[in-house]
């Protein structure tokens, strides 16, 4: 207001005062004041200029303006800047405007309208501040302006049609706005509105919340909508508005943004999208619906981050048609049907999610639908974790399925599968594979399961790589009638049934796989079965008490097995009339009734527990003792003389790989370990001695499977000519699997680099072998310190691999001493106090160079003494058992 306005008094009675607004309004200019004495005025009120219109006493003695004509307004605004406060505005024809806003703009504060809409219209512009809205018809809002429209504070209720529309070109700001009891959608929002909403609540409406339509774009923060007729948010389309606040995530356009908003208690769809419609969803939250959480349908978009879907009577998500969905760091909970549905030709995204306690599977893709998962965690369903059927495509990277009543993985019909990294925890089935799609599992683990761990159904060619499975209730890893799946590089561990099943007339591809513990057989034949089987170890079949061959080839089945191991159970091979397997190169080892061809079976090793050389290889075995318990090994380990820091060590990765167990047990993913050592330090400081202690301590961790050493140089390694290297190496390998592969001076594989040498090939056909079988064998190389430093830098394969180095320090004086008097006291000898006295100086006094044996040369000098003791002895005329015993002084050299 200027400073030359003019105060105009409207008053039923009284000097100096208009009888009727109309008048006071025809004798102002724009910029007056008219102040309105309270009363009742019945008027077709026109303001043509902008003027204000306030109460001349206090509010709560109310000035009341009602539309003279039923088909006229209460008010009328054709004039810019006209402002009117306090006031009650009363129209006749509910369906008609009480206020409306044909030109200019109008500023609303603190009024009551009823009896019909406050409307705005052509490029008018319209503020409503703490006003209220009821009783009419159609809507109780309606900005259908090129202009702008604000609305602060205004509660819309008991509306017989929509409580707020904004339409045309509006570009509308609503800031605690409350829309309730209407019998149509809350807010509407269409043709090419923008609007901003903060803090709104939406209650009661008959139909949607929020209704966007056409190329609308709407953002909304900290809003809530609830109770709805029907959908909370309803977008049938919408506009992209890049850069709109609040800050997007990459790739997420949507016209209509829903930031830190609630969704509760719907009638149907919490938030649906179809058409063009284009959402993001921020930290919001949606409950108790009674549809889907989030639905697109059509070629609507949807995105969400950080967002909650909480028991809907419909699945969490939902996408049809051609809609495209993406879901990120959200939790989905308490779905009456699926977690997530995705049909018909959608693509769906669904990273960093939770879906849990569904009544339906909680992740289902079908028709022609596109769906990736990512790093999500799955579980606690009656029926699958997560299912792919008809034409649908699934991709699966780092997730977590627990606690499926059916499969945690079901993969059926047409449908295609590339999974890598999912683990499957306690369910009926693990991996169900029954599609004749293209079905890719790679580094799966599944554990526990009632049933199968992993299932290829009738028919199906699935591929398997690296896949672990332990734990299932029947079979580990069925392969169905006439299926021909490739399995490489895959494990079996504590099946209740037989490891590996092979229905009638299966022919799988087998290469690298290891079977071991199982209640029954280690391989089951089918009838009329074929495959090919290559260097896979089947070891511990019958566990639970019955006798069961490792092998069993039925009637009439033609597997071909290759360079494969047969171990620790009672019976290799049982093969019924008309089977007719064919072994190439297989061994059996510590099997009480042996029935493999003899040749592989005369060179194999010879009872556990003595050092051996396997035939052809040039490696030395030492089996480990299977009454190992952690407790003696580490006490064992405590027991070796000095190495200190070696203990320290051994003792953090024993803590380390504990942990690691712990984790695999309860079906987490262990963390990115290499158990791969370098041990460092001069001959005699124990290398070899904690190696063997290392490979027992694993086992005995359940990290290993038997914890044997095998003891391997140059020379078992490299091969003479071409072609030779690369099956030596392999052998020695396979011989070490469930135990320690311990090469000593290892840094003579690459000391003749530039010359016609093999060594390169063994370092490479080594590290594919560690590469393809990381869980079965344990690789610790050793030599000095400089020349394996040297070693390890020499190969990106081998830095990568062996990251860890522990340092053998050469022993002390004392330490050789207590290895003398261990030595002597395991040969029943004894050292007399003097004894001690010289050999602490003789240890002193001995150079340490590069050669010096350290252990080797305590137990080198011990020989020496007991052999001059002998001699001293043989010359006494009578000697008793004491001097047959003790070591003196004079009997070192």
């Amino acid at each position: 207001m200027t400073a030359t306005a003019t105060v105009h008094r409207v008053a039923p009675r009284g000097r100096g005062a208009h009888r009727s607004i109309t008048a006071a309004v025809r004798a102002a200019s724009d910029g007056d004041e008219i102040r309105i004495a309270p009363g009742e005025y019945v008027e077709v009120l026109v303001l043509d200029r902008g003027v204000s219109l306030v109460p001349d006493e206090a509010p709560d003695h109310a000035v009341r303006v009602l539309a003279a004509d039923p088909g006229r307004p209460a008010l009328e605004i054709t004039a810019p800047g006209v402002y009117v406060g306090g006031l009650v505005l009363t129209g006749q024809d509910p369906g008609l405007p009480a206020v409306l806003v044909a030109a200019g703009g109008l500023e609303l504060d603190g009024c009551e309208i009823s009896g019909g809409r406050v409307e705005a219209s052509g490029d008018a512009a319209l503020t409503t501040r703490g006003c209220h809205v009821s009783g009419a018809a159609l809507a109780g809002v309606h900005a259908n302006t090129t202009g702008p429209a604000e609305l602060v504070n205004t509660v819309v209720e008991d509306i017989d049609g929509t409580g707020v529309v904004l339409g045309s070109a509006t570009a509308a700001e609503a800031t605690g706005l409350t829309v309730r009891r209407v019998t149509g959608s809350g807010v509407r929002i269409r043709g090419g509105a923008g609007a901003v909403l903060r803090d709104c609540r939406i209650t009661a409406p008959g139909r949607s919340g929020l209704l966007v339509e056409d190329d609308a774009t709407v953002t909304a923060l900290d809003c809530r909508v609830e109770e709805t007729g029907a959908e909370g948010i309803r977008v049938l389309g919408s506009s992209p508005r890049p850069g709109e606040a609040p800050k997007r995530p990459a790739g997420a356009e949507g016209g209509v943004v829903l930031a830190d908003c609630q969704v509760l208690r719907t009638g149907a769809d919490g938030v649906s999208v179809s058409g063009s419609g284009d959402v993001l969803l921020m930290n919001c939250r949606l409950r108790d619906g009674s549809g889907p959480g989030v639905s697109g349908d059509e070629d609507g978009r949807v995105v969400l981050v950080d967002c909650q879907v909480d028991r809907p009577h419909g699945s969490c998500l939902v996408a049809r048609g051609n809609a495209r969905l993406s879901a990120e760091d959200t939790s989905m909970h308490g779905s009456r049907a699926n977690g997530l549905l995705a049909g018909d030709r959608s693509q769906v995204r669904l990273a960093s999610s939770d879906v849990t306690d569904c009544g339906f599977s909680a992740v289902h893709a079908c028709d022609d639908a596109r769906l990736s998962l990512t790093s999500c965690r799955i579980g606690t369903t009656p029926e699958h974790g997560v299912r792919a059927t008809d034409r649908a495509e699934l991709t699966v990277e780092g997730v977590r399925i627990s606690d499926c009543g059916l499969a945690g993985l079901q993969i059926d019909a047409a449908a295609g599968a590339r999974v890598r990294g999912l683990s499957v925890v306690r369910g009926r089935t693990g991996i169900s594979a029954e599609s004749t799609g293209t079905v890719v599992l790679e580094e799966c683990d599944v554990a526990d399961a009632e049933r199968a761990g992993i299932s290829c159904g009738t028919g199906t060619s699935a591929v398997l790589r690296d896949c672990r499975i332990t734990g299932t209730g029947t079979a580990g890893l069925v392969v169905g009638e006439r299926a021909t799946p490739s399995i490489e590089g895959c494990t079996v561990r504590d099946a209740a049934g037989s490891g590996l099943v092979l229905g009638p007339s299966a022919e799988p591809r087998v290469r690298s796989v290891t079977v071991a513990r199982t209640g029954k057989n280690s391989l089951f034949v089918g009838e009329k079965a074929r495959g090919t089987f290559e260097e896979c170890v089947f070891s511990g079949a019958g566990t639970d008490g019955a006798a069961f061959p490792a092998l069993h080839v039925s009637a009439g089945s033609a597997p071909v097995l290759r360079g494969c191991v047969v171990r620790d159970t009672e019976e290799d091979v049982a093969a019924e009339k008309g089977a007719r397997p064919v072994f190439d190169d297989c061994l059996s080892r510590n099997v009480t009734n042996p029935a493999l061809p003899t040749g592989p079976r005369e060179a194999l090793p010879s009872a556990a527990g003595a050092d051996t050389a396997a035939a052809g290889t040039g490696a030395r075995e030492t089996e480990a003792p299977a009454e190992d318990t952690l407790e003696d090994l580490l006490a064992e380990l405590d027991g070796l003389a000095g190495l200190d820091r070696v203990k320290n060590d051994v003792s953090s990765l024993v803590k380390l790989m504990q942990t690691v167990r712990r984790r695999e047990e309860m079906g987490l993913a262990p963390p990115p370990l290499s158990r791969h050592l370098v041990f460092t330090g001069n001959p005699g400081t124990g290398k070899t001695t904690v190696a063997r202690l290392y490979g027992r301590i694993l086992a005995a961790v359940g990290l290993l499977e038997r914890g044997h050493l095998v003891e391997a140089d140059r020379s078992a390694l490299v091969g003479e000519y071409v072609g030779h290297t690369g099956p030596k190496t392999t052998r020695v390998f396979e011989q070490a699997r469930g135990g320690v592969l311990f090469i000593d001076e290892a840094y003579s594989l690459t000391q003749y680099t530039g010359t016609n040498d093999f060594g390169q090939e063994a370092i490479a056909t080594l590290l594919k072998l560690m590469e393809d079988h990381r869980d079965d064998v344990v690789v610790i190389v050793a030599g000095y310190p400089k020349e394996m430093e040297v070693f390890v830098r020499s190969n990106p394969g081998l830095a990568s691999r062996f990251t860890r180095t522990l340092l053998f320090e050469d022993y002390g004086a004392a330490e050789l001493v207590s290895i003398v008097e261990h030595q002597a006291a395991q040969h029943q000898y004894e050292l007399t106090p003097t004894a001690r006295e010289a050999l602490t100086a003789h240890f002193e006094t001995v150079p340490r160079g590069r050669g010096f044996g350290n252990g080797r040369a305590a137990r080198q000098l011990f020989q020496s003494m007991t052999e001059r003791q002998a001699y001293r002895v043989a010359e006494l005329p009578e000697a008793s058992e004491s001097d047959l015993m003790t070591l003196t002084p004079e009997d070192l050299p």
